[in-house]
């Protein structure tokens, strides 16, 4: 079975309703004794970081004339597919699935996607920056070597495959600047986030060390895993308890903040990937009417 007919298939659909529906439902209860408010104030802005910052960011770098809602929407969906695939992966293939279904050729897409990662490590580079002076090497270290290997790949896929090259101009340098903005107010909106959840659990940390923290875990992403239980969520245990919270009270704000990433998720992506795939269903009754008329 291909990935458009996994995607759109009722069964995958109502299985990761379901995995959406109990991650939080067996996770919550196993947590120590937490307050609820913190994490609503912290979860209210990192929605709309999420949600509407970050498709606005892609629209700006990719600019190909889809609007705004249709940003927001692919957006979600892909948010609700990262979650439901280790290492986020499923979220970058779905968007480049949906931008060469709106009629961008595959390298266009594939750039759009990897330079809004690229803008979004950037400006998490540049925040984590003023957390502390040990940071942003590390970071740009790991950014460095990975242009390096996108250099090299981009010469050899210009040398043999080069009708998977972006036919488009990049960004240009004011469109970056705007992402960069973009990108900032997100990178303060998951701040919050981690910052209510600690709080839910009675500790404190200040918002520089949270983001400080967050940065480093990044680091471990280059390993996948689940939401909620994957080398990025230990490492940025880890740095919590490094910053003086204790290992129970760090494990539960580590595992709430992957808990209640389900919310949003299921409420704005599964919705409208149930409207994608009728959509697409209707589209394709009405060609194959047009077929046999």
């Amino acid at each position: 079975m291909g990935f458009r007919a996994v995607i759109h298939s009722r069964t995958v659909l109502v299985l990761g309703i379901a995995v959406s529906v109990l991650v939080p439902a067996i996770t919550l209860p196993r947590l120590p004794q937490v307050t609820l408010w913190p994490v609503l104030l912290g979860l209210a802005p990192w929605v709309i970081g999420k949600y509407l910052l970050c498709p606005l960011r892609w629209r700006v770098l990719t600019d190909a004339g889809l609007s705004r809602c249709w940003h927001l929407r692919a957006y979600a969906e892909s948010e609700l597919l990262g979650l439901l695939t280790p290492g986020h992966v499923g979220a970058d293939v779905w968007r480049v699935h949906r931008l060469a279904r709106a009629g961008l050729g595959r390298g266009d897409a594939v750039t759009s996607v990897g330079l809004d990662r690229f803008v979004g490590a950037v400006g998490l580079a540049v925040f984590v920056g003023f957390a502390g002076a040990t940071l942003p090497l590390r970071m740009l270290l790991v950014a460095l070597g990975v242009g390096v290997v996108a250099v090299a790949t981009a010469l050899v896929v210009r040398r043999i495959r080069p009708q998977w090259l972006p036919s488009r101009p990049l960004p240009r340098p004011r469109q970056l600047a705007h992402a960069l903005l973009l990108s900032t107010g997100y990178q303060l909106s998951i701040a919050g986030l981690l910052l209510g959840t600690v709080a839910a659990t009675g500790h404190t940390v200040s918002p520089l060390a949270a983001l400080g923290a967050f940065g480093a875990s990044q680091l471990a992403g280059a390993v996948p895993g689940p939401n909620g239980a994957s080398p990025r969520d230990a490492a940025l245990v880890v740095a919590l308890v490094a910053l003086g919270v204790p290992w129970m009270a760090a494990t539960g704000a580590v595992a709430l903040k992957a808990a209640v990433a389900w919310v949003p998720a299921l409420a704005l992506g599964g919705i409208s990937l149930v409207l994608t795939r009728r959509a697409l269903r209707a589209d394709r009754y009405a060609a194959a009417g047009v077929a046999a008329a």
